[in-house]
């Protein structure tokens, strides 16, 4: 499906930043081409929003705590919603963001979640005029939470993949997959695996450069 042709002003989802760290490929095929298969990492994901899915406020040890809530950045143009925001005496918003499976993860994969809470502690900025300091990631297996300071670096790495998959979804170019250790890794773990075939892809691209530097191959 071709980018919409105001793809440069559409609002891109929150949930764009953690695939376009995983993959950018993968983001390109969920919302460049609008496609989408689950598998039982998706399942289990699914599982584990369930409740947080549903719109909620209640009130406990003078926290206010809210379920689903709407967010938006119009800067940056995010937009998406919350698993759960906690509202700390005083206002401030704490965003905490449902995983499944262990805190205890790969560095990199780790890193995919820290990127989309920061884009949502970005957004909640944005809307409540309130400095977000941290959030926190829970994972349903461990049950316990991963704190997260964000910082300049995180914040300025929401910006900057933002700003990529804003260059992909006018574009209309598909990325092109991963390559080596990290593919074998994260492909194998990707529910949209058979939709990207990254190793036909691949290989198609090597046929390419080399008919290219030597047309008698």
């Amino acid at each position: 499906m071709p980018a919409s042709a105001n793809a440069e002003l559409d609002p891109i989802p929150l949930s764009a930043l953690q695939h376009w760290l995983y993959c950018p490929r993968q983001c390109g095929l969920i919302h460049l081409e609008q496609v989408f298969d689950d598998n039982v990492h998706t399942l289990r994901g699914q599982a584990v929003h369930a409740r947080t899915d549903r719109p909620g406020v209640e009130t406990a040890k003078s926290v206010r705590v809210e379920r689903a809530l709407p967010l938006w950045h119009d800067t940056l143009g995010l937009i998406g919603k919350s698993d759960v925001v906690e509202f700390l005496p005083g206002g401030t918003p704490y965003p905490v963001e449902y995983k499944h499976g262990s805190r205890h993860k790969a560095a990199d994969i780790a890193a995919c979640d820290d990127l989309q809470l920061a884009g949502q502690a970005l957004c909640l900025e944005a809307m409540t005029g309130k400095t977000v300091a941290e959030g926190a990631l829970y994972y349903a297996s461990s049950k316990r939470r991963r704190v997260l300071p964000i910082t300049p670096a995180l914040r300025a790495q929401v910006q900057a993949t933002a700003q990529a998959i804003r260059q992909m979804l006018v574009s209309g170019q598909l990325p092109p997959p991963l390559q080596g250790e990290q593919a074998q890794r994260r492909c194998k773990a990707c529910s949209l695996q058979d939709r990207c075939q990254p190793q036909a892809t691949q290989l198609a691209l090597v046929q390419a450069r080399k008919t290219l530097f030597d047309p008698d191959a």
